[in-house]
This record gives C-alpha cells, sequence and structure tokens, in this order.
C-alpha cells in the first residue's frame, strides 16, 4: 500500500510539474509577442524619423517631419496592438476566415465574396486624391514594417492567437484599408433585415393594418398606403420557416436591432458656461475585446489631430483638433434595397430586366477551407446588384419559385472616396469647411457632429440614393427588379442632405432619431434607430440655459428610461394598489410587491435596482404575449421591445388593442388581462433565474456588458483571461444605451453600446476627455488590455491633450523608427 501511495505521489507530482512546464512555455510563448514601446527600430519605407510617444493610458502621439510618415507611424503602431484584430478584419472582408477557422465560417465567406466588398475597397484606391493615396501607401509601408520586424525578430508571431491560428500574414495595401471602411458599413446596416421582415409579417398577418402596429413609424407627417407583398408576388407561401445561419461571434453581419447606433450633441458659445463650443459623442457598435476603437493623437502638418481611430483604416474617425470637433452617428439612411429578379423560365443564366432577358455577369470563385476540400461558388451580379443567397437573411422566405433576390447598397461603389472625404475632415479649420470635404463621403452614412471654435453644425454624410416617385414600396420592401420605376436613378445631389448651421437655439444633437419630415423620395428613411432617447436628451439639453464640458458627460451617462416612465402607467393603469392582500409566497403577493416596487421607481437604470429588471421582463413577456398569437413562430423575431408598439396597442390608436385579445381562445382577453398575465410570466422568469426575493434583485446581474474575444472567448478557461465582463446600468432606450441581446438564456446581457466616449471643449481644448471600453492593446497578457474597462464602466475618462510636455512627462515607452 505505501508503494502503491509513493508511486501515485511520484505520478502526481509529475503531472503538477508538467502542467507548470506547459504554462510557463504557453506563457513564453505569448509574451514574445507582447510590443516594446520603449526603443529604436531601423525600418523600410520612411523620409525621415518617426517619435511614437506612449502617454500613460498607452495612447500613441504621433509626431514625423511630414504627414504621410505620421501614417506611417500610425500603421506601425495599429500593427504593434492590433496586429491579431486588423488580420481578422481583412479576412473578414476578403471572404477567406475558412481557411483559418474551418467550415464554422463558410457562410460568412460564401456571402462576402458575392457581396465582393474586398475586390471594390481595391478598386476604389485608384479613386482617391493624391494625399489620400499617399496615406495609404505609407501607412501600409508602417504595418509591413512591423510585420518585417516580427519575422525578423522572432517576436512571437505578433499575437499569441497566431500560435493557435497558424496562417500567413501577407502584406498590407492601401485597398486593405477601405475594405476595412466598407466592412464596417456592412456591420453598420440594418435596412436588408428590415425589408424582409416587413415582407414576412405582412404574409403572415391576417389583418393588413396591424403591419403598422408591429412595425410602426416614427411619428410624423403620415406615408401614403404601400402595396401588400403578397400583391407584388403572389406565389410566396404565406409563412415559410427559415433556416438559421450557424451562430459565430466572428460574423460581421448584425442581427436586426444591432445595426448601428450612437450620441451626439454641441453647444454653441451661446449655451456653453465657458463661452466655446462643445461636442459630446459616443458611437455605438457591437462589443468584443479588443474593441473596435484605438486612441491615437497624429501631429499632422495643420496641427495636431486625436480621437478614435479604427485598426487598420489611417484616419481619426471622430476626435479633434485645435481648430475643429467632430463625432459621428449612424444615420439610417435608407441605403439598401433588395430587389427579387425573374428568372428565364428557358435560360436561368438570364434575368428580366425592363429591357427584356440580360446574362448574369457570373464570375467563379474558389473558398479554401481548413481540413476540408475546396467549395467553387458562381459570383453573380445584376444590374441591380449581386445576387445573394436564399440562405441568408431569411430572403428565402420571400423569395418565389423561379427568382433570385438582388441587393442594390451604396457601399457597392467601385468609386468610394469614403478615405478622401476622412483625410478632408481631419485637415479642415472649420464647420464649413468640414462640410465641404465630407461630399466625398459614400459610406457607411453617418450624421456629422461639427463644431469650430464659433459655430455647430450637423450634415447627413453618404450618398443618397435616388428612388423614383413609382417606386412600388419606397424601399420598404423587396420590389420587382424588372420594373423600371423600382430601380435607383443614381445618387441625390448632395445639397439634398439634410443640414443644420448655426441653430437659433444654440444646441443640436442626435440619438439616431428622425431628424427631417419630407416626402419620398427625399425622405432619407422611414426606418430610424431611436424614438426614446431623443426625448430624455431634449430635457436635460433644455433644462439648463448654458452647458458645460461636465453637463455634457452627465448626459452621456444618463441612465434614465423615458420608455419606462412612459410605458408603465399605460400598461399598470389597471393594476396598481388594487386587489386584495396576499399571503407570502403567493404569485398574488409577489405581483403586489413588484408592483409596488415600480410604483415608487423614476425609471433610472441603475445596475444596483431591483426595478430596471423587473420592468425589462415585464414589458418583454408582454410583448411576446401580445404577438405570439399572431406571429406564431415568426414572433421569435422580434427579439427587443418595440415601445410604439406597446403605446400603440394601451393607447387603442387606430384599433391596436385588438392585439391583446388571443384569437386561438373562446374569452375576449383584455389589455388588462394581458399586462397582469404578462407580469406573472416576468415574475417567475425572475425567480427561476435571480430568486424570488425581489427586492435583492440587481440589475446589472442581467445587465452584464460582454466584451467577449470573437475568436477564444468560448474556450474553456482562457475565457476567463480574454473576455471582460461587467455589471453595467443602464439599458435599450437610456441615453447611457446598453443594447440586450433579447434572445437565448441571458437576454438582458448588455452586447451593443458606447466602445468610444468623447466630450470636447473648445473654450480649453486639452481639458477634453475620451475613453474605450477596454483598452488599447489586443493583447490579452499586456495591462492594457483592459485597464479602460473599469474606467469605462464607472462613467470616468482620461485626458484628451494635445500638449507634447504632458504626454513626455508620464509616457509609458518612446518608440523612435529612423530610415533604415
Amino acid at each position: 500500500m505505501a508503494l502503491v501511495f509513493r508511486w501515485l505521489v511520484r505520478i502526481t507530482s509529475g503531472l503538477i510539474m508538467l502542467a507548470v512546464a506547459a504554462i510557463a512555455l504557453v506563457y513564453f510563448l505569448a509574451s514574445q509577442s507582447l510590443p516594446g514601446y520603449d526603443q529604436t527600430v531601423e525600418v523600410k519605407g520612411l523620409s525621415a524619423p518617426v517619435e511614437i510617444i506612449r502617454d500613460t493610458a498607452n495612447v500613441p502621439h504621433v509626431l514625423a517631419a511630414n504627414d504621410p510618415d505620421v501614417f506611417f507611424g500610425l500603421g506601425y503602431a495599429h500593427a504593434q496592438d492590433r496586429l491579431w484584430q486588423m488580420t481578422v478584419l481583412r479576412r473578414t472582408a476578403q471572404g477567406r476566415l475558412s481557411e483559418v477557422f474551418g467550415a464554422r465560417t463558410v457562410h460568412i465567406d460564401k456571402l462576402l465574396r458575392r457581396l465582393d466588398l474586398y475586390g471594390l475597397a481595391h478598386r476604389s484606391v485608384e479613386v482617391q486624391d493624391d494625399y489620400t493615396k499617399a496615406a495609404l501607401r505609407a501607412y501600409s509601408a508602417g504595418v509591413n514594417a512591423r510585420l518585417d520586424e516580427i519575422n525578423e525578430a522572432a517576436l512571437g508571431r505578433g499575437a499569441p492567437e497566431m500560435f493557435l491560428f497558424n496562417a500567413p500574414v501577407s502584406p498590407w495595401q492601401p485597398g486593405d484599408s477601405i475594405a476595412v471602411i466598407k466592412l464596417m458599413g456592412l456591420q453598420l446596416s440594418g435596412h436588408l433585415q428590415d425589408e424582409v421582415l416587413r415582407a414576412r409579417t405582412s404574409l403572415i398577418l391576417s389583418d393588413p393594418a396591424r403591419l403598422s402596429d408591429i412595425l410602426p413609424d416614427v411619428p410624423g407627417a403620415g406615408i401614403a398606403a404601400l402595396p401588400e407583398y403578397a400583391a407584388l408576388f403572389p406565389n410566396v407561401p404565406r409563412y415559410a420557416r427559415s433556416v438559421p445561419m450557424p451562430e459565430t461571434p466572428l460574423s460581421p453581419f448584425p442581427k436586426r436591432g444591432l445595426a448601428g447606433a450612437s450620441n451626439a450633441w454641441t453647444a454653441a458659445p451661446s449655451r456653453s458656461a465657458s463661452g466655446g463650443t462643445l461636442l459630446a459623442n459616443d458611437p455605438h457598435l457591437g462589443f468584443t475585446a479588443p474593441g473596435i476603437w484605438y486612441l491615437a493623437r497624429l501631429e499632422l502638418a495643420k496641427g495636431g489631430v486625436i480621437g478614435g481611430t479604427i485598426p487598420g483604416v489611417p484616419a481619426v474617425m471622430t476626435g479633434r483638433s485645435d481648430r475643429l470637433g467632430w463625432g459621428l452617428t449612424s444615420s439610417y439612411l435608407d441605403d439598401q434595397d433588395v430587389h427579387i429578379e425573374k428568372l428565364n423560365p428557358d435560360n436561368p443564366e438570364e434575368y428580366l430586366t425592363p429591357d427584356g432577358y440580360k446574362k448574369f455577369r457570373n464570375r467563379p470563385s474558389i473558398i479554401e477551407i481548413k481540413d476540408q476540400a475546396p467549395v467553387t461558388l458562381t459570383l453573380r451580379w445584376t444590374e441591380n446588384g449581386p445576387v445573394l443567397p436564399g440562405s441568408h437573411y431569411d430572403l428565402e422566405t420571400i423569395t418565389p419559385p423561379g427568382h433570385v433576390a438582388s441587393l442594390s447598397w451604396t457601399a457597392l461603389s467601385p468609386r468610394d472616396t469614403t478615405m478622401t472625404a476622412s483625410m478632408a475632415l481631419m485637415n479642415a479649420d472649420s464647420v464649413p469647411e468640414a462640410i465641404e470635404g465630407a461630399e466625398l463621403y459614400i459610406s457607411p452614412s453617418q450624421n456629422l457632429s461639427l463644431v469650430d471654435k464659433n459655430t455647430i453644425g450637423l450634415k447627413l454624410i453618404g450618398a443618397m440614393p435616388k428612388r423614383g416617385l413609382r417606386n412600388q414600396s419606397r424601399g420598404r420592401i423587396p420590389t420587382p427588379g424588372w420594373l423600371a420605376e423600382n430601380l435607383w436613378q443614381g445618387r441625390l445631389p448632395y445639397a439634398d442632405n439634410p443640414e443644420f448651421v448655426a441653430p437659433a437655439g444654440g444646441i443640436l444633437g442626435n440619438t439616431n432619431n428622425k431628424i427631417i419630415d419630407r416626402p419620398f423620395p427625399e425622405h432619407v428613411s422611414y426606418e430610424w434607430g431611436d424614438t426614446q432617447r431623443v426625448h430624455r436628451w431634449e430635457r436635460l439639453m433644455q433644462s439648463r440655459e448654458v452647458h458645460t464640458r461636465d453637463s455634457f458627460i452627465e448626459a452621456q451617462l444618463d441612465t434614465v428610461s423615458f420608455t419606462a416612465r412612459s410605458l408603465l402607467p399605460l400598461i399598470g393603469a389597471d393594476l396598481w394598489f388594487t386587489g386584495a392582500s396576499a399571503p407570502e409566497g403567493t404569485p398574488e403577493r409577489q405581483r403586489q410587491i413588484a408592483l409596488s416596487l415600480l410604483a415608487e421607481w423614476n425609471g433610472e437604470m441603475n445596475e444596483h435596482l431591483p426595478e430596471p429588471l423587473i420592468y425589462a421582463a415585464w414589458v418583454r413577456a408582454l410583448q411576446i404575449r401580445l404577438i405570439s398569437d399572431d406571429l406564431g413562430p415568426l414572433a421569435a423575431e422580434y427579439k427587443h421591445v418595440e415601445p410604439l408598439f406597446i403605446e400603440r396597442v394601451f393607447r387603442d390608436i387606430n384599433g391596436a388593442s385588438v392585439w391583446c385579445d388571443v384569437r386561438q381562445s373562446a374569452p375576449t382577453e383584455t389589455c388588462t388581462d394581458m399586462a397582469r398575465l404578462a407580469l406573472d410570466d416576468a415574475l417567475i422568469w425572475i425567480s427561476e433565474n435571480y430568486g424570488s426575493a425581489l427586492e435583492s434583485l440587481r440589475w446589472g446581474d442581467a445587465h452584464q456588458a460582454t466584451h467577449d474575444h470573437p475568436v477564444l472567448g468560448s474556450v474553456p478557461v482562457l475565457r476567463y483571461f480574454v473576455n471582460i465582463r461587467q455589471s453595467t446600468s443602464g439599458g435599450d432606450n437610456t441615453l447611457l444605451r446598453g443594447r440586450t441581446s433579447g434572445e437565448g438564456k441571458d437576454p438582458f446581457q448588455n452586447v451593443h453600446g458606447a466602445g468610444y466616449r468623447g466630450v470636447y471643449d473648445f473654450a480649453d481644448p486639452d481639458s477634453s476627455v475620451f475613453i474605450t471600453a477596454t483598452g488599447q492593446s489586443g493583447h490579452f497578457l499586456s495591462r492594457y488590455y483592459d485597464d479602460q474597462a473599469q474606467l469605462w464602466r464607472r462613467g470616468e475618462y482620461i485626458p484628451m491633450s494635445l500638449d507634447l510636455d504632458l504626454a513626455r512627462a508620464a509616457a509609458v515607452g518612446v518608440t523612435n523608427l529612423i530610415p533604415r
């Protein structure tokens, strides 16, 4: 027995030593790719030395004798900190993920190949102006200088992920940067999904008038009646079950409700306590680790610019100089149309056009798949755009036999000058000059908020499609692609893009809300990203005569839900303080406790309170009950609560209260019945997931921000090192927006929000502040991987200064690049 025990001890000790040795080896190999920030490096491609000062937050301040060398330095810094992220973004745009990740990403590659974003991006290089071409070439050289350094010095392949997913990294090219911008456009676009869902919903509803309830128009002028989708395509089944695509965090296709969002507002000197203009901006995207934003300062010939960059792109996308500040919000411009193309029954290689049948433009494309045989695609394009497979975006459910779907989209331009417009913005001196330079901006469309020393402005930038007055659906549902009235007729003049400069009230802002009410086809959009946050923003702006940097920060971090304040009195009108006392532990008692808590609540979606969770679960359960009867399995596609729908139902606007009656049951249910039943549903769900002690609930336990690593985030053990999870305040409809997933066992996880926040004060520009949601580094062993995460969670910021002395004083390192 003693002998057995000794051998068990020896074996156990040996296994422990092997495990420790393995961990040490993994750590050693992974740490080799940690960049050194305090060094001098000889590189090819420079005309003069470049200095990169890393301030105390590891924000690089790039200094050089000329602008191309500045962009070279930015490319080098991006590759130091975010090489893996850059290579994945490029592979995604290329449709080459499957070479590294295998069969699980084939569906992504197939659609990206069909869209041809990468090819269109490379064709767009030649239409950039000379300054932008030089910047793109220099930036590429900077990235490639870092790649050469990694190879020559054996720096751990540049990123720890490279050991697990070993694939050659090709040199960066100018067109790769434009491809990243086009990929961002894909992530910010949601009109295709909206068109398909509107068509599917119109097919399944027995009363077409109810479509305006579940998919309501933003309040404003009325919209002329549209044809039913079944009238356009009689052979489409009333309901066709869709086959969901495999889920992967690497997918660039946003789920409905998770496309672009953002906030931005500005104040003129007349509304500023300091006498200088103010700007606040927080663009919203899906959360990842690392985040998409990377802070940087570039010392250009016109002066310093500082703000948020995107790895792979040589531009400050949102930020400021000493002369100008700019911020971006998703405009929700309707820049996508789905067309249903009729195939020639005698020749499926032809499709019908207004001029008769024409051949598709075909091109073969081979997708290499790790550990599997390659797949060959035939890419087809029509005059309207690329043909999309029915397996994506649920297109098969609304495409009749003998037809295919194609996509018109402004991002599918081979002459995309968005990069040139971004360069013009960084070099602009005033609001009018910035607006003029943004004319070359194509996609993704944004609302550009601007301030200079004296003026504020807002301009919708991006190509606005020109649709004909006789367009059958006005861009709201797919249309026959063979009818001339449904085809795009080019681009509207830039002067038609909405513009607001120096308003009398001295305040401008956008929360993705409806900004203008114009008749079709100059309408901008029928689908807007916000109908709720804007009301809270308006109140905060008008509650003060003058604003400060701190009051703008306060608004940026505001967690009061206008939606909760407006919906709760409606849905609980007949439930508050009613009914006899109920014994402890009964459903009636739980309902009374919940109603009592909500009655005293001010609508603040604070992470430490129980009321936000009770409210969120209640309205979610309520919408499910209201729509499940009428929409059947299609109800699962409505993952987020639509406040205007619930308001229409409970105010019985145009007979909308009919949604409260369950058609399959004999009794006639009232909206009060539905509200009571939904509250019980919510309390049961809460009890099963968070316990029955309602007073002890925390919204933050359900509303955790999920900054997950797209590749390693689901790997056992490793996920605890690479994922960044935080308890957060806010919700779907607060200015501190934390968009919930709306699905799965954790429907209130915070998956989409402000990855960047910035507030700029032009009375004292160097008092401006900014922050990202994670950190500067993409290397999970770096202390800068998540050092900003807790600051971001607590609503804190870091200095956004162009003062070089301040940057040098607490620099974590200085990199000197010298020509070889």
